[in-house]
């Protein structure tokens, strides 16, 4: 009897450690599953350039250049072979300041291999990366051929992967087609937050080729580029508000910024932690201290004085007084009208009425001066950008140097616009801002918003027929 009972205490104890044993190993709770995005969630004329990276990284360092040249950061999708095949190219990308994520290691179709395998290819691929640039290629993951399904996602996001990337635009280069056909996929089909996919592989011959054209006919039509860490919080526009953020535009310049806020070129400086004013970025996102709220100011009576501010050139000077450059000059006897100092007391000559140059023949020249851009040239000479870009062989619009001798095509008159009628409509070109319509025809951003029902006056397209109030 007692023997029997020792033998049942035995069993129970067994069965009861076993028990404990299950209960306390028991699997934690699997992580949130991996989000899958096809667009940036933003109203913000954005997009974002994205590379898949294969074996054989044929293209990387020449597209890398072709980034380089244009201040434009992308994002690459990153292959554990590929790294171990061409390591000073992954190098090169990261110190080169681009996004990288997950590829997987060998590229297979993640539907179609056990979840202990998807792991293993993403483990492989992050130890790799990381101890070659000593980045972390999380939390980004693009499915190789983009083929995914909740255990997929699952799995990713269990690893640490919680963004899976697909796209908006698919460039098809990895097909081998040209470059204007990539060039017309991407433009044909552009929206604001666009993911478009385009791989750095040897099959993919039209892709660099592309870029320049494409990259320059983005930023004509109001778009600056994004990597995807930043398209993930570019969903708030500037607005009123302490510390509000506003992304640099195709020509804009801090002193611009901070007269349209309402603040001065110095707080932001501080506030951004900019160690040179008149270096800015397109697409940088910059933080506006203080109220944030846009204004636009009036024009002061001529035949005043001004002192000039930290950001401040001639121009910006003269275009809000509505003068020329050289009308101040000739009236401070400046000798060059690229050196003027914080603290300087100018006279502005006391008419508003800018003086014309002297009329030049046809196919004339034009040294840029500091403070132009492409839009502001072919404003005052009265021909398009394009056409400038055109005559000039220019491969970026947005890159002009100071003493670059541009040839203006057409009839090469400078002309000034007159103020037009109340209630005339404007037709928005290449290059334009709210600021600086608003300058032009004499009235306040807020006019134009609120003639026609602009809720974001950041984004307006070329083409739009604004009504000018």
């Amino acid at each position: 009897m007692n023997t029997s009972r020792k033998g049942f205490r035995h069993l129970f104890g067994v069965i009861l450690s076993l028990l404990l044993f299950f209960t306390f190993s028991a699997t934690p709770a699997l992580a949130a599953t991996s989000q899958i995005i096809y667009q940036g969630s933003t109203s913000n004329k954005v997009v974002a350039l994205t590379f898949d990276d294969g074996s054989d990284g044929y293209y990387v360092q020449s597209i890398l250049n072709t980034l380089s040249a244009n201040n434009v950061k992308a994002t690459f999708f990153l292959t554990g072979q590929g790294a171990e095949n061409h390591p000073q190219a992954i190098k090169n990308i990261v110190a080169a300041g681009h996004d990288i994520g997950n590829h997987s290691y060998n590229h297979p179709d993640f539907t179609t291999v056990s979840t202990t395998e998807m792991t293993n290819q993403l483990n492989q691929t992050e130890t790799i990366i990381t101890n070659l640039t000593g980045k972390s290629t999380k939390p980004f993951f693009r499915a190789p051929f983009g083929s995914y399904n909740s255990t997929v996602l699952q799995t990713v996001g269990n690893a640490g992967y919680t963004y899976t990337f697909q796209w908006t635009i698919d460039s098809l280069d990895w097909t081998g087609n040209s470059a204007t056909d990539i060039y017309n996929r991407v433009i044909n089909n552009v929206v604001p937050g666009a993911i478009v996919l385009m791989h750095a592989g040897y099959g993919a011959n039209g892709t660099n080729a592309a870029l320049p054209n494409m990259i320059n006919q983005l930023r004509a039509m109001g778009y600056s580029f994004v990597t995807l860490s930043q398209l993930m919080n570019t969903a708030s526009t500037p607005g009123t508000g302490s510390g509000t953020n506003y992304t640099v535009q195709a020509g804009d310049t801090l002193y611009a910024i901070a007269l349209r806020y309402g603040v001065t070129v110095q707080a932001i400086v501080n506030v951004n932690g900019i160690t040179n004013a008149n270096l800015i970025r397109v697409g940088q996102v910059l933080t506006i201290p203080g109220t944030g709220t846009p204004t636009t100011p009036t024009t002061p009576t001529t035949g005043t004085s001004y002192t000039v501010k930290a950001g401040d050139t001639l121009y910006a000077i003269a275009l809000r007084y509505g003068v020329t450059v050289q009308a101040i000059v000739n009236a401070n006897g400046i000798t060059n009208a690229n050196l003027i100092r914080v603290g300087q007391v100018l006279t502005i000559p006391g008419t508003s009425t800018p003086t014309t140059p002297t009329t030049p023949t046809t196919g004339t020249t034009y040294t840029v001066v500091a403070g132009d851009t492409l839009y502001a040239i072919a404003l005052r000479y009265g021909v398009t950008v394009q056409a400038i870009v055109t005559a000039n062989n220019i491969a970026n619009a947005n890159l002009i140097s100071i003493g670059q001798v541009l040839t203006i095509p057409g009839t090469g008159t400078p002309t000034t616009p007159t103020t037009p009628t109340t209630g005339t409509s404007y037709t928005v070109k290449a290059g334009d801002t709210l600021y600086a319509i608003a300058l032009r025809y004499g009235v306040t951003i807020t006019q134009i918003v609120n003639a026609n029902g602009i809720t974001n006056p950041n984004l307006i397209r070329v083409g739009q027929v604004l009504i000018i109030p």
